[in-house]
């Protein structure tokens, strides 16, 4: 699972081809169109899409002379779970914790006589 999980996470890390994902939520979109909001090359664009196909995010097929490239929702599946396992731990409340550190860590009061 881990080298899945890794090309996932690899490809999510460039804030391009997270936007690209984010184009494809709304619908299959040629190749041309995925490029038109981005300063860059078709053929840089086409390296983002090749590494989304790779990790299983997006498909991309041929349909006439265009290349059309769809989303692939199922395979974030692995890593969301990955990531909720770190949900069953509650946050510190890193206030509260050192006040109980402080009343816990005080030096006991000498006796009185």
């Amino acid at each position: 699972m881990a080298q899945p999980l890794d090309t996932v996470f690899s490809a999510l890390a460039d804030p391009t081809r997270r936007a690209i994902l984010m184009m494809l939520l709304e619908d299959d979109m040629a190749v041309t169109d995925v490029a038109d909001p981005f300063e860059m090359s078709l053929a840089a664009i086409s390296k983002h899409l090749t590494i989304l196909t790779r990790a299983g995010l997006i498909s991309q097929e041929k349909r006439g002379r265009v290349k059309w490239c769809k989303l692939e929702p199922d395979a974030l599946r692995d890593a969301s779970i990955w990531m909720q396992s770190f949900g069953q731990f509650e946050a510190v409340n890193l206030d509260a914790f050192e006040r109980f550190l402080a009343t816990e860590l005080e030096p006991e009061s000498p006796p009185q006589s």
